[in-house]
């Protein structure tokens, strides 16, 4: 969804990869051609991020909105097909949790396509476990998941920095307890034709980390 920021229309847009949102960029420069109307925009890799603002008006007006419609549109008709198709390339959101760390402990993974819209979710209950132990559980059981449902290319999102860079291999890892399960999902990234590793903000992976809160609050509520 577009949202207004410092007088200017703002949207984030994921592709399938490089090649994909190069497509997607070459449609939007063809549309703010015939509009007349130019965007200041981005590009990393498959992502692509676009500003629309009026500079003569000093603030946001219909010609943005109707660039804006128009981008949607192009976005939507590149992105669209069948379920099953859009599972080839697809979005994973994890997250691992435990209250006291060590302490009773949850994991969960969402399954997204591109446009963002929940193809699977699940969590489960660990037992006692340490927070980065959750988080790596969900990630064997997310990877696992996705490529049973024939996932080749995929994006890891993740809000454990600390994961994310031991994953991508920035850190070293310490705790002999988790070198079973990196080596694990090492093992799971290469039978990917394309994977990448994306620390996010919690708020954007708010729904596995819901996922974890309820699962420990349920676990909580039978032990009372």
């Amino acid at each position: 969804m577009w949202q207004e920021k410092d007088k200017q229309l703002y949207r984030k847009f994921e592709l399938k990869d490089f090649k994909a949102a190069f497509k997607f960029m070459a449609k939007v420069a063809d549309e703010a051609e015939k509009q007349n109307h130019h965007p200041r925009w981005q590009n990393d890799w498959n992502e692509v991020e676009i500003w629309l603002s009026t500079h003569t008006k000093g603030k946001i007006t219909n010609k943005d909105h109707k660039l804006a419609r128009a981008i949607d549109a192009a976005y939507k008709a590149q992105t669209k097909g069948s379920s099953k198709a859009s599972l080839i390339a697809a979005k994973l959101y994890t997250d691992g949790g435990s209250r006291g760390n060590p302490g009773p402990s949850a994991g969960a993974f969402i399954i997204c396509n591109l446009d963002n819209n929940v193809v699977e979710k699940s969590g489960f209950y660990i037992g006692i476990a340490t927070n980065n132990q959750a988080e790596y559980q969900a990630l064997v059981k997310g990877l696992e998941r996705a490529k049973k449902v024939g996932v080749k290319e995929l994006i890891v999102h993740m809000d454990s920095e600390l994961v994310i860079k031991q994953i991508n291999g920035l850190y070293k890892i310490k705790n002999n307890l988790l070198q079973p399960l990196h080596q694990q999902i090492e093992k799971l990234a290469r039978t990917f034709e394309s994977i990448k590793f994306v620390h996010v903000p919690r708020i954007l992976n708010n729904q596995a980390d819901t996922e974890v809160n309820r699962i420990l609050d349920e676990q909580e509520r039978r032990k009372s």
